[in-house]
């Protein structure tokens, strides 16, 4: 009996709803909070810009709460765990199932695979919409919460090189000889760096070779002259593959399409520590909400007439909490290059999967 992690259905179904209620209560109640948080700090720059309302509101919401859940899932989970252990606990049904029969790893396995599932849907949910809504508004961002960008591949704040000169688009959409630059400024600066010229322009696209600017401004700063030239042709040594390579966001692209752009780094003799590790952290942070009932597993057990039922549910917040830190600080390494890519996503994950089964063992098996 002791190897079979779900001896009765009826318990398996009890317990796997318990935590999903509260899983959703939770998440629910974080995004809501922040939710109204975020707008606060930021509904003064929307409305700001002339002939935005409640509608724009309601845009930056929708493009931030996906945001959100991506980021305080795994929270909720832990706070779910910790609600629906101390809470069975104290009613005594701890006592009951392991009166029963069922090891501490049995009364646990139901939230484990709730856990699981719901880091499967994490993914697919960050892979397929939250990368899209990022990727949006990042680009609203970059103009100041004006026009919403209509297009779905777009890349904000784009600064790219050639030779003295230095080209930056507020958003670039497109591949290829089909990428599109709006906001853009051109400036021309001399091999000791100093500003000759600065041009202005409403869009920018490919001349082969160069990049043709339309709407276009110029200032001269020599003689401090402004004039209106009619579709100027600058940067002709930037080459479309070149931009495609100029920003990969992580955040913007899923999990089979970042991998192509590691690729085309690597090929351009790029440095891919950074995203490699978050190739693989897209893996490795939905998992996270897996690792969360087992962190939390040691609220679960013991008297709760003994009075160490707070202590033990602090501990088990205190676990959950630490894993993040140690997530954090181990994937800014990564970045950095201090740990190999695989090292930085995935060493925080094993080192606290036998923490919380080291503590498990020792306290109840």
């Amino acid at each position: 009996m002791q190897l079979d992690f779900f001896p009765s259905k009826t318990l398996t179904v009890y317990l796997a709803k318990l935590f999903v209620v509260r899983i959703l209560a939770m998440l629910f109640m974080l995004v809501l909070v922040l939710m109204m948080l975020d707008l606060l700090s930021n509904s003064g720059k929307i409305l700001a810009v002339e002939g935005n309302g409640q509608g724009e509101l309601l845009t930056y919401a929708g493009l931030r709460i996906p945001q959100l859940i991506q980021s305080f899932l795994p929270y909720s989970v832990l706070l779910a765990t910790l609600i629906t252990l101390v809470t069975l606990n104290q009613n005594s049904e701890v006592i009951a199932m392991k009166a029963a029969g069922l090891s501490a790893h049995q009364v646990l396995a139901p939230l484990l695979l709730t856990a699981g599932i719901v880091s499967l849907l994490s993914f697919a949910f960050n892979e397929r919409i939250t990368t899209r809504s990022t990727a949006t508004l990042k680009a609203w961002e970059a103009v100041e919460y004006g026009a919403i960008p209509e297009e779905s591949d777009v890349r904000a704040n784009i600064y790219l090189s050639d030779g003295a000169g230095v080209l930056n688009a507020a958003n670039l959409t497109g591949t290829g000889e089909n990428i599109v630059m709006r906001d853009v400024t051109w400036y021309a600066r001399n091999a000791e760096g100093t500003i000759l010229e600065q041009i202005n322009a409403d869009r920018a696209t490919y001349a082969a070779p160069g990049w043709r600017l339309e709407g276009a401004e110029r200032f001269m700063v020599q003689n401090a002259v402004s004039d209106t030239p009619e579709a100027p042709i600058v940067g002709e040594g930037l080459t479309p593959s070149q931009i495609d390579l100029a920003k990969v966001d992580p955040e913007t692209q899923p999990f089979w399409e970042l991998s192509g752009s590691i690729d085309a780094y690597e090929a351009a003799g790029r440095r891919t520590a950074e995203l490699r590790a978050k190739w693989w952290h897209k893996i490795a942070g939905p998992l996270s909400a897996f690792l969360m009932p087992l962190l939390g597993a040691v609220a679960a057990f013991g008297l709760a007439r003994s009075g160490q039922l707070f202590v033990r549910a602090i501990i088990g917040m205190a676990l959950g909490f630490a894993y993040f830190v140690v997530d954090n600080a181990a994937l800014a390494m990564g970045s950095f290059g201090g740990y190999p890519p695989f090292l930085a996503a995935w060493a925080p994950f094993l080192l606290f999967v036998l923490i919380g089964e080291t503590v498990l063992i020792r306290t109840e098996e």
